[in-house]
């Protein structure tokens, strides 16, 4: 999997004097073209009383046919009827930008679209539980994230909560004039980003927040709220950050230092090997403060941590049937001693906590034909799986048709599959309540959204089933294309505010709600 290095950050950091390509979803290209110079007409109808000596002159001026002749002609004003040409859609691998064009956003297919930068860029960053509400519709939106950095030094990086507050709708060019202009929706404010942070040693290559039950409130202050950071010194910390929120809530409140800036507990069990794959499981509602934490190194082990009524317990066995870097990791949605892993090794592979002997009991070994990059378990349909490879390419998986440990047979086939992105898939998702809905993000600067339920329709679709100039084909399941951030690295649903897509990059973070979810 392409992963950033901390020097490597830093000298793409220094290089923000390139040309920056602005936001788009559906993005127009467009030429500059020169300012046309226009000059004073005269009016043609003015009424102003004319003087004797103008009216002879006029009687001079006459031809023979009795036609007033000038001595300049202007043509006459009329109003044409053409239609200004539209701009052309740049679809990703068929079009290129040639010398001075640019990539322009068409807000028309944007519902909501900011991006705001920070002070070092964040590889990882998950979305905090607010007490806002669910299935959130009305503008200004508001949302919370905990994010890490990738500073320059190992001493100068924070784990940081952030909020976004005055989320506006897009303001639209066509929007209609007799729209209230009262409209609380329509407010044409910059949005707000407030933060809250504490030390951290190291870079941040992956943070995830402890999983909160569906519609449940935010704990109140004086209980936690953990997240957990994968640091490049091998350490996994687990921090507090309830206070953190309140801070950017409550104006005045005073942060207890003791409690949010050390760690609440630090996993050692991986030695000095960094690693990536990281994810939560809790036992739901009936035990809700009861947590499972995985954790993956680039030496191929995963251990697993849990919680007791004294704290947190690090178990010192690992798992151990990949051969090489665990990439990610996923918990059943349905069965609590389940999970799922990825790795550069090309696997995909499936685990029970009770098996014996903390190997794998079933598994796609030749899932990609590269690493394995990233991978998400649907929540709605529960034998689906989604894998995200370095080669670019996007599999869907019925995890019924998966082999278990010591089968003979052939390895399954994928139920779809996409090669649309040209360079690694760094993060994929599927929607939290959609269940053929995903996201997906590559090292080729896009943003995908897709849909596994539409299907080409050639009545309707007419000329849209041609071939675009450059030969490669749309597929009719991708919805959207989001460019504009330089070196994506992961994406996040909002799961309080639907169809809202929070992405992280280089030069920071993009909020966007399109049109098409």
């Amino acid at each position: 999997m392409s992963k950033r290095s901390v020097t490597e950050v830093n000298a793409a950091s220094e290089g923000h004097g390139e040309p920056r390509k602005t936001l788009r979803g559906e993005s127009k290209q467009r030429e500059h073209a020169a300012d046309d110079e226009m000059g004073e007409f005269e009016d043609a109808w003015e009424d102003e009383l004319e003087s004797d000596e103008e009216v002879v002159d006029s009687e001079a001026q006459k031809g023979e046919d009795g036609m007033d002749v000038d001595d300049e002609v202007m043509p006459p004003i009329e109003e044409s009827e053409e239609q200004p040409p539209e701009p052309n859609v740049f679809i990703p691998g068929v079009h290129h930008l040639e010398k001075d064009e640019i990539l322009e956003p068409d807000d028309a297919v944007y519902i909501m679209r900011h991006n705001m930068s920070v002070n070092w860029p964040c590889l990882s960053f998950d979305i905090l539980r607010d007490n806002l509400g669910d299935q959130r519709q009305r503008f200004p939106a508001t949302a919370y994230i905990v994010a890490g950095t990738q500073a320059d030094v190992a001493k100068n990086n924070e784990i940081s909560v952030y909020k976004m507050s005055s989320l506006q709708k897009t303001q639209k060019e066509n929007d209609s004039d007799d729209e209230e202009d009262d409209d609380d929706d329509a407010l044409d404010e910059d949005p707000l980003l407030e933060h809250r942070s504490v030390p951290h040693l190291g870079g941040v290559n992956r943070i995830r927040a402890q999983p909160l039950p569906a519609s449940s409130p935010l704990p109140p202050v004086s209980q936690p709220y953990y997240v957990a950071s994968w640091a490049e010194t091998g350490k996994v910390h687990i921090w507090d950050v309830r206070p953190l929120i309140e801070a950017l809530d409550v104006p005045g409140y005073t942060i207890d230092k003791s409690r949010t800036h050390t760690p609440a507990f630090t996993i050692n069990s991986h030695g000095r090997a960094e690693g990536f794959a990281m994810d939560w499981a809790s036992s739901g509602e009936a035990n809700p403060s009861a947590l499972r934490l995985l954790t993956g190194d680039i030496h191929s082990k995963i251990y697993l941590t849990t919680t007791t009524p004294s704290g947190f317990n690090a178990l010192s066995q690992p798992f151990t049937s990949h051969t090489s870097s665990v990439e990610d990791l996923q918990w059943s949605p349905v069965e609590p001693t389940v999970f799922a892993s990825c790795s550069a090794d090309q696997s995909v592979q499936i685990w029970d906590v009770r098996a014996k002997g903390r190997q794998s009991v079933a598994g796609i070994d030749h899932a990609h034909d590269s690493d394995v990059n990233v991978i998400s378990w649907n929540r709605s349909t529960t034998y689906l799986l989604l894998s995200g490879g370095d080669e670019g390419g996007i599999k869907v998986w019925d995890l019924r048709n998966v082999k278990k440990r010591g089968a003979t047979g052939p390895n399954p086939s994928p139920v779809a599959g996409f090669n649309w992105h040209r360079a690694p898939i760094t993060s994929i998702e599927w929607h939290p309540t959609e269940d053929s809905i995903f996201a997906a993000s590559g090292a080729d600067d896009q943003v995908t959204l897709w849909d596994l339920a539409v299907e080409q329709d050639d009545e309707e679709t007419g000329t849209m089933d041609a071939t675009p100039e450059g030969g490669r084909d749309v597929p009719p399941q991708l919805l959207f294309v989001h460019q504009g951030q330089k070196d994506v690295k992961e994406i996040h649903w909002h799961p309080q505010i639907p169809g809202a897509v929070i992405s992280t990059a280089l030069d920071g973070f993009n909020v966007f709600k399109t049109i098409s979810v």
